[in-house]
C-alpha cells in the first residue's frame, strides 16, 4: 500500500511494501508532523517507509523516516515489533537531529 497525502502544506509519501497501513497509524504519522513542525517551521515533504524483514517468528518490523527541510535532509530507522511505537521511536531520533541542527 502507497499513498501520498497532503497535510498542512507538507507532501507525504508514505510506502509499505506487502502491507496495508491502518487509520490509527496514519493518524500517528500526521501527530508526527505535527511534533517534527514545532522544531523546524520548513518541512517541505516526508518520506515514510514501513517493511518487514525476515520471516515468520524472526520478522521485524522497520520504520524509516525522512524529513526534507532546507539544507540535508534528516533521517532515521528503527526496527521492532509494533508500528506505532517504531515510529515514536523514529520521531524521537529526528528531534534529537533537527535540535543538533538548529
Amino acid at each position: 500500500m502507497n499513498y501520498t497525502e497532503n497535510y498542512r502544506g507538507i507532501k507525504i509519501d508514505v510506502q509499505s511494501v506487502n502491507l496495508d497501513i491502518n487509520a490509527a497509524v496514519q493518524d500517528e504519522i500526521r501527530s508526527s508532523i505535527d511534533k517534527l513542525s514545532k522544531f523546524t517551521p520548513d518541512i517541505n515533504a516526508v518520506d515514510i517507509y514501513f517493511k518487514t524483514e525476515g520471516h515468520g517468528g524472526t520478522a521485524k518490523s522497520v520504520v524509516g523516516m525522512r524529513v526534507g527541510i532546507p539544507g540535508p535532509d534528516v533521517f532515521a530507522e528503527e526496527k521492532g515489533e509494533h508500528w506505532i511505537p517504531l515510529l515514536k521511536d523514529v520521531v524521537d531520533k529526528l528531534v534529537r537531529q533537527l535540535k543538533k541542527n538548529k
